[in-house]
């Protein structure tokens, strides 16, 4: 392997020539020929038998060209990236040059890690939300457990708003039943707006064991075509009506919901684990608005290679987690009318915050000489066998010892940054120059309609949202990525 050139471009990136000596690309060759004869017919030979000059007399010398080139460039790329000592962060686009059996060239154009001025990034100041808890705010984490509690009871009087009524229903149109309209013990809460507009309101006042003919007209945009907008007649049976049963806010409610002997033990739980959850939330808010000011602050070309980099690998760690929920992947798109390069631009907005976020703490790092020591690493690996429930020693084999180091460099160099602020007024934004990574708008999210039966009750269209992911800042490195074009073998 012989670097011919490098030439370094704008937004730091950065132009390879490589060259692959004739050894090199013969051993490929031959490499490329054993991989492939098995495929290959020829009169006179079986299948893989064919020697290599036979082959390439009939089909050409080139025929195992591009197989032998994609599976050696990667390689020449990583060992000319490391002679050149180049902090690659994404994978390289790959032109090929010229090749021949005195060997093959190649252009590989890769960003690299970019250079970041830093500006300031101890003493900052920043809003930081004073927490309160009111005793409004502790009901409200006590509704859950009331509602757990409640109880619906049968009644023999009228129905009225807030009751659940039991009912057979049955829907006509013209005289004639209609497909999916017909219910049997169906629990219709009055005044949930589950059914189509004046349905539930008709059953206001009725009495158990009464039959009653509900008259409504469907809504223009009724799902199902052919009953959007057309009247039609429900014939009704109520068979229970039943009111909720709230228990009475008691020591007894609250033995009976939690492990504490009184309401008011369990009113305190709750304001402390309210309190501790607004404040993670106000120190996250506060850290995140410190981190802000730094990658304002800081001066950096990031090449938009980076971002996307980083926008698949967030997208790839989202695929992993639904697919591990036991919905295949493709299913999940087809569920919710997404497509994956929606899903991509949705995550690169995020990306490019990682991206710049992770750039500003490793040039804190270096800025503060901060080291991460042996200790540091066994007792991160301490810490995630614990969360995980898994050995040290199996945390060590997953999780590389390089991605470790990082993450702690960087969580120390954050640590600079938060342990030197303090809370007050922001201060002012200043004008700057647009970002070269700045995310295009996004789209409206894509919803597929579901076919439904037609039915009396009428559901609105949920738009389903990509859920973010939390991933960690720091870009695995890339290797070389395959991009020439396969090679093609005659059968």
């Amino acid at each position: 392997m012989n670097v011919k050139s490098v030439e370094k471009l704008e937004k730091s990136m950065v132009a390879l020539t490589i060259e692959a000596s004739a050894e090199e690309f013969e051993a490929a060759i031959e490499k490329a020929y054993r991989k492939n004869r098995g495929r290959i017919a020829i009169p006179g030979f079986r299948k893989g038998k064919a020697p290599r000059k036979i082959i390439e007399t009939m089909y050409g010398a080139e025929i195992f060209y591009e197989d032998a080139i994609n599976d050696l460039y990667p390689d020449l790329f990583a060992q000319a990236a490391e002679q050149e000592k180049l902090d690659t962060v994404a994978y390289p686009e790959v032109e090929l040059l010229e090749a021949n059996k005195e060997g093959f060239s190649f252009k590989a154009t890769v960003a690299v890690r970019p250079e970041v001025k830093l500006g300031k990034y101890k003493g900052l100041t920043a809003p930081k939300e004073t927490v309160k808890v009111a005793e409004k705010d502790i009901d409200e984490e006590l509704k859950p457990y009331i509602q757990r509690a409640t109880r619906m009871v049968d009644v023999e009087r009228k129905a009225k708003k807030g009751d659940t009524v039991t009912i057979d229903f049955e829907g006509f149109m013209d005289g004639k039943a209609f497909d999916g309209g017909k219910g049997d013990n169906y629990d219709l809460e009055l005044g949930s707006g589950s059914f189509i507009p004046g349905f539930e309101d008709q059953l206001i006042g009725v009495k158990p064991g009464a039959e009653k003919d509900v008259n409504v007209t469907f809504p223009e945009e009724y799902q199902a075509e052919e009953l959007a907008g057309k009247p039609a007649v429900f014939k009704v049976t109520v068979h229970a009506v039943k009111e909720k049963q709230t228990p009475a806010l008691d020591d007894e409610f609250a033995k009976d919901v939690s492990e504490f002997e009184t309401l008011a033990a369990l009113r305190k739980d709750l304001g402390d684990k309210l309190t501790e959850r607004r404040e993670r939330q106000a120190n996250s808010a506060f850290e995140e608005a410190l981190l802000d000011q730094v990658t304002e602050n800081m001066t950096v070309e990031i090449p938009e290679a980076m971002v996307e980099m980083r926008a698949q690998q967030m997208l790839e760690d989202y695929a992993q987690r639904i697919t591990s929920q036991g919905i295949p992947f493709e299913q999940y798109l087809a569920m919710t009318g997404l497509t994956v390069d929606m899903l991509k631009l949705q995550a690169s907005e995020g990306a490019a915050r990682q991206v710049k976020t992770d750039l500003a703490l490793r040039a804190v790092a270096e800025a503060e000489k901060i080291e991460v020591t042996e200790e540091d690493i066994a007792a991160e690996c301490e810490r995630l066998a614990q969360q995980y429930g898994m050995p040290a020693e199996k945390v060590k084999e997953i999780v590389p010892a390089a991605d470790l180091t990082r993450d702690l460099s960087n969580q120390k160099a954050a640590k600079v940054i938060f342990d030197s602020a303090k809370a007050g007024k922001a201060p002012a934004k200043k004008a700057t120059k647009k970002d070269e990574t700045k995310a295009e708008e996004k789209p409206a999210k894509k919803t597929a309609a579901k076919k439904t039966d037609a039915k009396v009750e009428e559901k609105p269209a949920k738009k389903t949202a990509a859920k973010k992911t939390e991933t960690k800042a720091e870009e695995k490195k890339p290797a070389a990525k395959k991009t020439t074009k396969k090679a093609k073998s005659e059968e």
